[in-house]
């Protein structure tokens, strides 16, 4: 018999087709939840997503076209939100803070759930010493609390950077849910060194701006009509399975938000807002808080 292969052992396969039931709140069977993310990159040094050719540093072209984001198009973003009524979980880097402090405050006037996304996306944790993985997790989580007043319960790694420790070092730190893996339609509760819980929650990949927009050179037409069948599957979804389901939408406001795209994600988020009787629209935060007091054993 060949060996088995090397396994995380965070969670045990189990299909789709063989879970517990349950319901979100009001008997609702799809959370659908908005992921902003609000990010701030070092200039001359450090990654970065790219538009163009990546040029010797300082990469100006790069390095401006993301700061788009933070100086016009989060602000675009957010005037849509406020539009069609729709929550986020923000995940910041805790650069904004000392960056453009306007932007935070924005999100957490509107009452946006403020999610750790590292201190900048100019760098990835992966390959860290558990002391300084630890040490950042930390920060992030102490940095958001004084500056916004708001506890950080959920993680997004920049770059999705994992290290073999990340999920334990996350619930030692208080952190009761991580948005790193996209292995699943529903919450997966998640084993840790300590006991301690901690929920994934699902983040995609495919409903994500930056592998669509950018890796796969895809038009924002099609990015938005990716989302309005995504919704109309999963809610079909639902309804034959009798499952609850987690639809996540990650976006970027250096890419959604230039105007020509915006029009096309308009077009995407007003169709869910018009489904919202059927709909929980909600944050990552709201669902790891419903998975608790469920307390489902096997899951």
């Amino acid at each position: 018999m060949l060996n088995p292969l090397p396994t995380h052992g965070r969670f045990d396969y189990r299909p789709i087709t063989r879970r517990p039931r349950w319901t979100w709140p009001e008997g609702r069977r799809l959370a659908v939840y908005l992921g902003f993310n609000v990010e701030h990159f070092a200039f001359g040094e450090g990654l970065g997503a790219a538009l163009g050719p990546v040029s010797p540093e300082p990469d100006v072209l790069n390095h401006s076209w993301r700061e788009y984001g933070n100086r016009v198009g989060a602000w675009r973003c957010l005037e849509l939100f406020d539009d069609l009524q729709l929550p986020t979980g923000a995940l910041i880097n805790t650069a904004l803070y000392q960056h453009c402090p306007e932007l935070v405050a924005a999100l957490l006037a509107r009452g946006d759930e403020l999610i750790g996304h590292g201190h900048t996306n100019a760098e990835r944790q992966g390959g860290w010493d558990e002391a300084r993985e630890a040490a950042l997790l930390t920060a992030c989580r102490d940095e958001i609390q004084a500056r916004s007043g708001q506890a950080a319960t959920g993680w997004l790694s920049p770059w999705i950077s994992e290290s073999r420790l990340t999920p334990d070092l996350l619930a030692e730190a208080g952190y009761r849910y991580t948005l790193n893996w996209c292995h699943d339609d529903q919450p997966t509760r998640m084993r840790t060194r300590s006991g301690r819980p901690l929920w994934s929650i699902p983040y995609p990949q495919e409903l994500n701006d930056i592998p669509m927009l950018v890796a796969r050179q895809m038009d924002a037409k099609d990015f938005a009509q990716m989302i309005v069948d995504n919704v109309d599957e999963m809610l079909a979804q639902t309804e034959r399975h009798g499952q609850a389901l987690v639809m996540g939408i990650a976006l970027h406001p250096y890419l959604v938000g230039q105007p020509y795209r915006l029009r096309h994600l308009r077009r995407a988020l007003a169709h869910i807002a018009q489904r919202r009787g059927e709909i929980w629209l909600c944050t990552p935060g709201q669902i790891a808080a419903h998975m608790e007091a469920l307390k489902i054993v096997d899951i």
